[in-house]
C-alpha cells in the first residue's frame, strides 16, 4: 500500500507527527489491516504517547501480523505497558512473546525489565546474564560463560 509505505518513510526520517497523522487515518479507513494498525501503534509510541499506542498494538496482534511485525508488536505493547506501570498485562504479552518466538532475545531483556519492576530481581538478573552469555562475542564474557550461566541460576548461593 503507497500510503502505508510514505508514511514508513516519513516516521523514518524524522518526520513523527506528519507520519502519525496519516497512519491514524490509514487506520480509520482499514481497521483489519494488521500492518497498517501496528505502524500506527509504532507511530504513536515514537511520539511518547504510549497509552494512545495501546489499542493499534491489540489490533494487530488479534489481527495477526507477520512474523517480523508481530515479533515489534510483541515488545512493542509489552513495552509500552510497563512505561504505563501495567506490569502484569507487560509481563504476560511478553510472556506470549517469547512463546511464540523464543529465539527473539529482545523480548527476553524486556521480560527482565518488567520483572525487575515487580521486584523479582533474581529472576531478571538470571535472563539478563543468560542472554548476555547467548548473545556476546566478547572474549572475556566468552571465557567465563559457563561460571556465568551457572552464577545465573544461583545468584543468592553462598559457599563457604
Amino acid at each position: 500500500m503507497k500510503q502505508l509505505e510514505e508514511a514508513i518513510e516519513l516516521r523514518n526520517s524524522g518526520k513523527h507527527v506528519e507520519a502519525n497523522e496519516l497512519l491514524v487515518g490509514l487506520a480509520g479507513k482499514f481497521p483489519n489491516d494488521a500492518e497498517v494498525q501496528y505502524h500506527c501503534a509504532w507511530s504513536f509510541d515514537v511520539l511518547g504517547k504510549e497509552a494512545e499506542a495501546v489499542p493499534y498494538y491489540e489490533s494487530a496482534l488479534k489481527l495477526g501480523l507477520n512474523d517480523s511485525d508481530a515479533k515489534g508488536a510483541y515488545v512493542g505493547l509489552g513495552s509500552t505497558y510497563r512505561t504505563l506501570g501495567e506490569y502484569e498485562k507487560a509481563r504476560k504479552v511478553l510472556e506470549e512473546g517469547i512463546t511464540r518466538y523464543p529465539d527473539y532475545l529482545a523480548l527476553r531483556v524486556f521480560q527482565a525489565i518488567t520483572l525487575y519492576n515487580v521486584k523479582e530481581y533474581e529472576k531478571a538478573m538470571e535472563m539478563i546474564l543468560l542472554t548476555l552469555t547467548q548473545t556476546s562475542s566478547d572474549e572475556s564474557i566468552q571465557s567465563y560463560r559457563k561460571a556465568i550461566e551457572f552464577y545465573a541460576k544461583n545468584l543468592n548461593e553462598i559457599w563457604k
